[in-house]
């Protein structure tokens, strides 16, 4: 009897799952068969991809925009559509390259290998590590000693491009490189160019049959209040590089994406870029797409310079105006930093020659082809000077502070101070041969500081330099040199001996290199009493909407150097001696603040392009105003200008501006004399 109803149970079972099974096939084979074309209806194809966001913005201490951002067109490949065939796809390529230079615009062109109008192939200069992907196994596969020929010729076999001029198939590689290095996919599209004119953009669409794969996307791009405007502080963004795609990746960096390459730009990247959106795109059975942002891009955080944009284009204008008007043997070019004494704010940062942040992709070529003026350069802060005469105040302060000298000490010139049994001239003209700290100042005595140096000796008195922050960097936030300050250790790194003479010498200046911002700031030291600020271009950090406060720089103060104000005094009143009775008189009489300052000259080696070298002068002048109350100083450098005085305007322009708003002193022709 159970066994009966065990098999009645069973077979029932049996038939149950039997009856289910045939119940979802008949269900499957409805929706896929019979019905097909109605669920095909309501059924579509999503694919995500990233929305880039939008760089932060740069604004002046007054909030006006240096840096902002504007939309433009970019030129897409997306995997899905684009041709898969070697042959098609360099076909199209090919077509659009050709299509962008007929109007006279670019496209990415990024691999690191010249084609020359002589016919000659050249790996690009200053690429290395992007030349050693290119050879490497994931993309050429060759061996680290393969020639630019070598690397053409696998091109050519890689992309099937052997039906191509040379010049045509190096042109169609650098595109077909750079979508395999970049990992062409429905994941990654390639991008193909930037910026494109509106004009081009339409008649790529008139042709979207032909050009399958081929869209446009609207992006952010840089967009500058004046592009001439502090570019080497603001700095240049870019595509990221192998080698940058290779540190940044684990932060969320893409293959596409465009990074900050110097400047404020690359300083502050981790501030000015913004967090990427999400979009989907749903495509239908017809062909129509739908997109939807499924989270919004975030813009990056606006950062607040220091600059004063009106100051900046004073400084840069009066710099070029004046340099030029000089007769020099070598290019104009030279470099002014104006900071606040009180705070380490940088309010102006000028380099001259200088370049366009707008136009330095069409420019470049030029720009680092010309060796002679290096415009790139940035001089202000990289550019290591022997001082000259303006590292007198920090030999009077030693002397002062250390007990060798006072205000009542005289030391006698008669053009020629004797140490160890040698000569050391002084050739400027005094109207006292009795010289006291003051007059030395006002008048650029080298025997009162040869006399000093002897009895400091060089060890002393780089001690007090180094108080002044000199031969040391200044925190700016962007790259900067160190410099030097002479020694037996200095000397002996260049395989030099030390002779006691230097002793003497390096009191006027000599076997030293600082930058210009930092005898910018060391004159601000002597300004504000003896407080050495840490500098800095940044004011704050906001968030895009300005609901938040990154980061707020206030003053930091790096070092007190005590120095007794008595001994101050002296140093400062002869570099007003200097502006209001000395060769200075007839450039600031008229400004509305008194002020102090000193020049300086030194003598330099040019070697220009051809490799010839010349003798040249260098001038200086250290300043700060007003006198009673100083509230700036500046450095301002001239290179191959015979007379510092010639570059005085160039201080009466920034100190008219800055305490009237307004009024120029026109460039004083250069002098035959020296002024120390």
């Amino acid at each position: 009897m159970n066994s009966f109803f065990s098999k009645g149970r069973l077979i029932a079972s049996l038939s149950a799952i039997f009856l289910i099974f045939v119940v979802f096939a008949f269900t499957l084979f409805k929706i896929q068969v019979i019905d097909a074309e109605k669920y095909a209806s309501v059924r579509s194809v999503s694919k995500r991809s990233v929305v880039s966001a939008a760089r932060g913005e740069m604004l002046d201490r007054n909030g006006t925009p240096l840096v902002s951002n504007r939309q433009g067109n970019s030129v897409i490949f997306e995997s899905a559509d684009f041709p898969k065939t070697d042959e098609e796809r360099n076909e199209l390529i090919f077509s659009l390259i050709k299509l962008f230079e007929l109007n006279g615009e670019e496209w990415i062109d990024n691999i690191p290998l010249l084609y020359l109008p002589t016919g000659t192939l050249m790996f690009e200069a200053d690429r290395e590590y992007d030349i050693s992907v290119m050879k490497g196994k994931d993309l050429l596969s060759l061996n680290d000693y393969a020639t630019p020929e070598n690397c053409m010729d696998e091109l050519i076999r890689m992309f099937s491009l052997e039906s191509y001029s040379i010049e045509d198939a190096r042109k169609i590689a650098s595109v077909r490189y750079e979508m395999k290095r970049l990992a062409f996919s429905e994941n990654y599209p390639y991008k193909f160019a930037e910026d494109v004119s509106t004009q081009l953009v339409s008649k790529i669409k008139e042709n979207s049959n032909y050009y399958r794969g081929v869209n446009v996307e609207i992006e952010s791009y840089r967009e500058y209040n004046d592009g001439e405007i502090a570019p080497h502080v603001l700095g240049l963004v870019g595509p990221i590089s192998a080698e940058e795609y290779a540190e940044l990746k684990d932060d969320g960096y893409g293959l596409n994406d465009i990074i900050g390459k110097s400047g404020l730009e690359g300083a502050f990247e981790s501030y000015l870029k913004g967090t990427a959106g999400e979009k989907t795109v749903y495509t239908n059975p017809d062909g129509s797409k739908r997109t939807e942002i499924t989270k919004e891009p975030e813009q990056g955080n606006t950062i607040i310079t220091t600059l004063d944009m009106n100051l900046q284009k004073v400084v840069q204008d009066s710099l070029a105006r004046v340099l030029d008007s000089i007769y020099k043997p070598i290019p104009s070019a030279g470099a002014a930093v104006v900071i606040k004494v009180n705070t380490g704010e940088v309010l102006a940062c000028a380099t001259y020659p200088t370049y366009n942040n707008e136009t330095y992709n069409e420019d470049y070529e030029k720009l680092i082809a010309d060796k002679d003026s290096n415009p790139l350069y940035n001089r202000a802060l990289l550019s290591t000077y022997v001082p000259g005469s303006t590292i007198k105040m920090s030999v009077a302060i030693a002397a002062l502070e250390e007990g060798i000298i006072d205000g009542e000490t005289q030391v006698f010139c008669d053009g020629s101070y004797k140490y160890l049994d040698q000569n050391f001239k002084c050739e400027q003209a005094h109207t006292t041969s009795f010289q006291n700290v003051i007059t030395a100042l006002c008048e650029s005595c080298n025997s009162f500081f040869y006399d000093c140096g002897a009895k400091l000796g060089y060890a002393k008195m780089n001690e007090y330099r180094t108080m002044f922050g000199l031969g040391q960097k200044t925190g700016i936030e962007i790259s900067e040199s160190v410099g030097v300050m002479d020694s037996p250790e200095y000397r002996a790194s260049l395989n030099q001996n030390w002779y006691e003479g230097y002793n003497v010498q390096t009191a006027i200046g000599q076997g030293n290199l600082f930058t210009p911002i930092q005898l910018a700031n060391y004159c601000a030291i002597i300004a504000n009493g003896g407080i050495r600020y840490n500098l800095h271009f940044i004011k704050s950090i906001k968030s895009y909407d300005y609901s938040e406060t990154i980061l707020e720089k206030t003053p930091v103060i790096l070092g007190k150097v005590g120095f007794r104000e008595e001994n101050i005094a002296l140093v400062k009143k002869g570099m007003y001696n200097f502006c209001k009775y000395g060769h200075g008189a007839k450039y600031f009489s008229e400004l509305p603040v008194d002020v102090a300052g000193k020049t300086g000259t030194s003598q330099a080696v040019w070697t220009g392009s051809d490799g010839k070298s010349i003798k040249v002068n260098n001038a200086f002048f250290v300043s700060f105003a007003p006198y009673e109350d100083p509230e700036i100083a500046l450095c301002i450098v001239g290179e191959g200008v015979s007379s510092s005085t010639s570059i005085l305007p160039i201080a009466a322009d920034i100190y008219n501006y800055y305490f009237s708003k307004g009024g120029s002193v026109d460039a004083a022709p250069s002098e035959d004399t020296l002024i120390g």
